[in-house]
């Protein structure tokens, strides 16, 4: 929920046909909140068995709402154009994506070896006041990762590409400060032309 649809984390969909329904009648393990037969129940009263999450659940309505307003295949084109723009300004840095096929969700950017990328992120975030995703696990430290799902826009990704790039550029990694921003700017000024 958190993602593509703009709420706060905590909100999951299920959906069962009738071949589950009848199965989690009769199955018998342990469960209290995941006993989907007391749901089925409920949801022929129009109600809940348990107490929901209504505040999320406001905040879908508001959220569908707003990609409704502006339109399915606008929201995937803007998506795109922020992913795009972003592989765009990680040319300019001379930083090389980590996927070979990257997708429109988020772009990660592998950083040099010999970077402290977990110094990174300090730095963006208590420097240039900007909150930046690294790697998990054995990629931590080794990738930064921007997002374009969800609220954003155009200038929320230059703002993002712009303080990557600075804080880059102050401990040498970057190239030409500015390049990576009109690389972006290109990018998204002839994105669908």
């Amino acid at each position: 929920s958190q993602k593509g649809l703009m709420t706060p984390p905590g909100l999951a969909f299920f959906a069962m046909g009738p071949r589950a329904v009848e199965a989690s009648s009769s199955a018998n393990l342990p469960r209290f909140y995941f006993d989907y037969a007391k749901y089925v129940a409920s949801l022929s009263k129009d109600t809940t068995p348990y107490t929901p999450a209504l505040s999320l659940l406001y905040g879908l309505d508001v959220a569908a709402s707003a990609m409704l307003s502006e339109g399915m295949p606008s929201v995937f084109a803007r998506h795109a154009r922020m992913a795009q723009a972003t592989r765009e300004a990680s040319k300019a840095t001379g930083l090389p994506l980590f996927a070979s096929s990257p997708a429109n969700t988020l772009t990660a950017i592998r950083l040099p070896s010999d970077l402290d990328g977990k110094a990174l992120l300090r730095r963006l975030r208590e420097e240039h006041g900007m909150v930046f995703a690294g790697g998990q696990a054995q990629l931590a430290g080794r990738i930064v990762r921007i997002a374009h799902l969800g609220w954003m826009d155009d200038y929320d990704a230059l703002v993002a590409i712009a303080a990557l790039e600075r804080a880059l550029t102050e401990i040498g990694v970057a190239g030409e400060l500015g390049a990576a921003v009109r690389a972006a700017q290109v990018s998204m000024a002839t994105a669908g032309t």
